[in-house]
């Protein structure tokens, strides 16, 4: 048998298992009492709430992932690789068209498959607990024009890759410096062209907030383009946010929920936390962890893209490019694990020096608890996650964690 086969097949298998085990383990962690932090904040009926969300979502997260296993398989096993392929090469006699062709296939099919599970995540299960403010128009039309920038954005890259792997010597290198460019460029116009499409952007209104941040933001040195307001609630009534973009782009974008529920000095709080990730190189570091894991990728990426046995492994003759990409996808799994380990260690020590900025800069570290507690209640969070939960996925330390070490800065 197809010593990548056996391999790929055991890995999908193992990543199976390894979430069923760290989802149960992470459900039975569950306190039924109310954390001491969260006395006052938390009413009996309201955490009860949450543990029955986690536990439900959860539910929900195995029910896919148990149907997604299967059907993986079995659509590897039987074929399904092979018959994409043979349309795409029916297509065309030009490899990049083909590869266009393979890879929107895949895409669509992947759409289809994963609709129904998207369609009951968004409106019955957030709809249950509340949260689901989308409606069936404004589903339809996120669907749509995340194919449309998938093809307009995708396609072009996927195709630059497949020419660069098929015409210059050191392809590896030569791809990785191309999408590390792309990368900044996404970055940079991300902001202006890409995230308006799905929400609504309106600078915040002049006001005690504005006036707050503003004045907060000059007293850190730290130049803002612009402060807005997202119509997050359009979609749903969780609460957030970000930062996004750079340079010129730079903007402070702030969730119409997140303004709604919290005061001027809990959201000064919050803001602190994201000038802190700035002041504090962490934005900087992860574009260059980032574009250092892509090299590693695309050199790895290299040493298998002609290996006639990774394509047998999914019923393909020959080694046409376009497929090596996507199956090598399967074979860098483990990889690309270890990777995001790393990554999310790194995420949860800079989330604490963030809050730690914050605490110092606005010297009101108990807003900042007051922020953190009022978003866990409002989005229901697990506030009592497994130490194997955290380890493998949380990019940012528990709640509990973060407010006992925001209380040492009120000692």
């Amino acid at each position: 048998m197809n010593g990548y086969l056996i391999f790929i097949l055991a890995l999908l298998v193992f990543n199976w298992l390894l979430s069923l085990i760290v989802e149960t383990l992470n459900v039975r962690n569950v306190s039924t009492q109310i954390p001491d932090e969260f006395h006052g904040i938390y009413d009996d009926e309201k955490y009860a709430e949450s543990q029955r969300y986690l536990k439900e979502t959860t539910r929900f997260e195995q029910i896919q992932s148990g149907i997604m296993l299967p059907l993986t398989i079995a659509f590897i096993l039987l074929g399904g690789f092979r018959w994409i392929n043979d349309i795409a090469q029916a297509t065309s006699e030009h490899m990049i068209l083909q590869g266009l062709v393979f890879g929107g296939l895949l895409i669509l099919i992947s759409q289809v498959v994963g609709l129904p599970f998207s369609i009951y995540n968004t409106f019955v299960l957030e709809e249950k607990f509340g949260f689901n403010k989308t409606t069936a128009k404004t589903f339809v039309v996120d669907l749509l024009k995340g194919l449309l920038l998938t093809a307009l954005l995708g396609a072009p890259i996927f195709a630059l890759v497949l020419w660069i792997f098929s015409s210059v010597a050191y392809a590896w290198l030569w791809a990785w410096g191309a999408l590390s460019v792309i990368q900044l460029f996404v970055m940079f116009i991300a902001p202006v062209a890409i995230l308006p499409l799905f929400n609504k952007f309106t600078p915040l209104e002049d006001g005690e907030l504005r006036s707050a941040i503003e004045d907060y933001a000059a007293s850190q040195q730290f130049t803002i383009s612009g402060i807005f307001k997202i119509d997050g609630s359009k979609r749903s009534t969780k609460s957030n946010a970000f930062f996004t973009g750079f340079g010129k782009t730079k903007r402070i974008a702030l969730f119409d929920t997140l303004i709604e529920n919290h005061s001027t000095e809990e959201l000064v709080g919050v803001l602190a936390h994201e000038v802190g990730h700035s002041k504090r190189g962490h934005i900087k570091k992860g574009i260059i962890i980032s574009m250092a894991s892509s090299l590693l990728m695309f050199f790895i990426l290299s040493l298998f893209i002609t290996k006639g046995g990774l394509y047998a492994a999914f019923g393909i003759e020959g080694t046409p490019l376009y497929a090596g990409l996507i199956f090598f996808g399967f074979l860098y799994a483990p990889i690309s694990m270890i990777l995001n380990l790393l990554g999310n260690l790194l995420s949860r020590k800079h989330e604490f020096e963030a809050d730690a900025y914050a605490a110092e800069t606005t010297q009101a570290p108990g807003k900042m608890i007051e922020a953190l507690k009022k978003l866990s209640v409002d989005n229901l969070s697990n506030l009592t996650p497994h130490p194997l939960k955290v380890f493998l996925e949380y990019s940012h330390p528990p709640v509990l964690e973060r407010i006992k070490a925001l209380r040492t800065f009120e000692e």
